[in-house]
């Protein structure tokens, strides 16, 4: 049977890569560009408690485990094509690939180990107020953090679907990657430092040029933009 083929296999790592994807990429924008607004209103402040003790831990949980299993079968298709198919690293394909697949895997990180732990804090916090004790004084700057890790992985997610869907459908992008070493190089030193310098403001919080475009729904979605149109004209003029 065809679905027992090195075909099949790519076809089901796909399948499951596309899967995982749209749930962790949609619940990721369901949380900023919807809900999160919406706790910013009148009437959102008024359910942010019940919402919090509710909706939220069952949202972060289809969040982080669709986070989860994207992040591994991302990774499985990528191993694969450099263990069985024999994709050099440096090439165009691996370069577009990779540019999207560590933009995914630094927002893995984020999810695990930034957000979901802050949010912990913040849902306990509601639980405990709600049960007559008191807020946790940490939950504030908990939330605080999560919600600007929260931005900037929507404002990564942008140039990380660009940049996986050009892996196999933009090919004439970075196609001269691996004749050119010196280039590459350069490349990813540019990407490397572009990416430290984000994900070091959404950790640190002390950038306050860079917190103010994530600090509304249109400012996140022109950065992300932004970011996506500088990385690929680095790709365009150096490779």
């Amino acid at each position: 049977m065809e679905i027992f083929s090195m075909e099949g296999w790519y076809f089901l790592l796909r399948w499951f890569h596309f899967l995982a994807g749209i749930v962790w990429i949609g619940v990721l924008y369901y949380f900023n560009l919807i809900q999160t607004p919406f706790f910013g209103s009148e009437l959102g402040g008024q359910a942010r408690s019940p919402m919090l003790r509710g909706l939220v831990p069952n949202a972060l949980w289809w969040f982080r485990w669709g986070a989860m299993f994207t992040f591994l079968t991302g990774w499985l298709i990528v191993l694969t094509k450099l263990g069985h198919d024999g994709v050099p690293l440096g090439s165009g394909y691996m370069t577009r690939i990779l540019t999207g697949g560590l933009l995914g895997t630094l927002m893995w990180y984020n999810v695990w180990f930034v957000i979901w732990p802050a949010q912990q804090v913040v849902i306990a916090s509601a639980n405990a107020v709600a049960g007559g004790g008191q807020a946790d004084p940490a939950a504030a700057g908990r939330g605080a953090r999560a919600g600007l890790t929260s931005r900037t992985n929507t404002l990564f997610s942008i140039p990380m679907l660009f940049f996986m869907a050009a892996a196999s459908h933009f090919t004439s992008l970075a196609a001269g990657a691996d004749m050119g070493e010196g280039s590459l190089f350069v490349y990813w030193i540019v990407f490397l430092a572009l990416v430290a310098v984000l994900e070091w403001n959404a950790l640190s919080g002390t950038g306050k040029p860079l917190q103010k475009p994530l600090a509304t729904v249109s400012g996140t979605i022109h950065f992300g933009l932004g970011l996506t149109l500088v990385l690929y004209l680095a790709q365009s003029v150096l490779l």
